[in-house]
């Protein structure tokens, strides 16, 4: 594996043997996630250093899982050889990563309240304020196929001193902006606590997850024709609390997180199961060749092994 282009790189965790989690198995509803779940399949831990954990994604160039320690401000990255590395140290209480085309991490940082970008130079802004006025606090992001930063922007970051730094709202909504190199950013939809992110494959529906336990705790979905974005409808909702980050695979399911675990969904809504989890789960993502689910949640990473 090429050398971290990063100015940390410390060691946090040297390997150990992965630990099987004391949980129920999952519950397989549809016969077709039994060909991506076997029945005896368990959560193990890899690493449980973090404050809370968020934002894992798949770093192929390095062959490595990149997730946020957001209270404990730092950006952290499992190898697979079971170490777990520093990548980006302090952070401005990043949660939300995302890899560029060029292979370069990108963030929703709260305490900066802004999307940035890392390089072998550091960490840069990219974009920190809409018509003049500071954003909220970026959350999550994901990178479309023409290279645009889709992130939401909702209050965690202010409203909580434990993921940034409180202040009053400049906007008086909370939205989600797609961001291109060299144009304004552009405010795309306004939604109730807009939190993770995601396209269909084909890129023609874009899912949020509302995630306002007072109002309609939802995945909404809204069509894009490349062009405009259509208005949000209910694609669906979770078992136990809040949807929070999710992950969309090649097949169009949703991987969405939940106090009750993970929920899966197939591209109609249709339930296929739920991967229940110790504690609440933050966020979840797929490996390159997705043979593995990647889960974060208060202190853990956990990873499940797919067919």
């Amino acid at each position: 594996m090429p050398p971290l282009p990063l100015p940390d790189g410390r060691v946090l965790q040297h390997p150990r043997d992965p630990s099987l989690v004391e949980v129920a198995p999952p519950r397989l509803y549809d016969d077709r996630l039994r060909t991506v779940i076997a029945p005896e399949a368990r959560l193990l831990s890899h690493y449980d250093g973090a404050t809370w954990a968020e934002g894992p994604v798949w770093w192929e160039q390095h062959r490595m899982l990149v997730f946020s320690d957001v209270v404990g401000r730092r950006t952290l990255g499992w190898r697979e050889d079971g170490s777990v590395v520093t990548v980006v140290d302090p952070s401005a209480f990043a949660n939300g990563n995302a890899v560029d085309a060029e292979g370069r991490l990108l963030h929703a940082e709260q305490g900066r309240r802004a999307l940035s970008r890392t390089d072998d130079t550091g960490t840069h802004v990219l974009a920190d304020t809409f018509a003049g006025q500071p954003l909220n606090s970026p959350n999550d992001l994901v990178v479309d196929a023409t290279g645009a930063v889709w992130f939401t922007d909702p209050l965690y970051g202010i409203t909580d001193p434990a993921e940034g730094y409180p202040a009053a709202s400049a906007l008086g909504h909370q939205s989600v902006y797609r961001w291109r190199d060299g144009q304004p950013l552009e405010r795309m939809v306004d939604l109730d606590a807009p939190n993770g992110i995601g396209f269909s494959p084909d890129e023609t529906t874009l899912y949020v997850a509302e995630s306002n336990p007072e109002g309609l705790p939802r995945v909404a979905a809204c069509a894009w024709d490349g062009e405009s974005l259509g208005a949000p409808s209910t694609f669906a909702t979770v078992d136990a609390g809040i949807p929070d980050g999710f992950a969309v695979d090649r097949r169009g399911w949703l991987w969405i997180s939940s106090d009750a675990g993970v929920v899966v969904l197939d591209e109609t809504g249709t339930r296929l199961g739920v991967i229940p989890t110790p504690h609440v789960v933050s966020n979840c993502a797929f490996d390159a060749e997705e043979r593995r689910l990647f889960l974060t949640g208060e202190a853990d990473l956990w990873i499940l092994e797919l067919r």
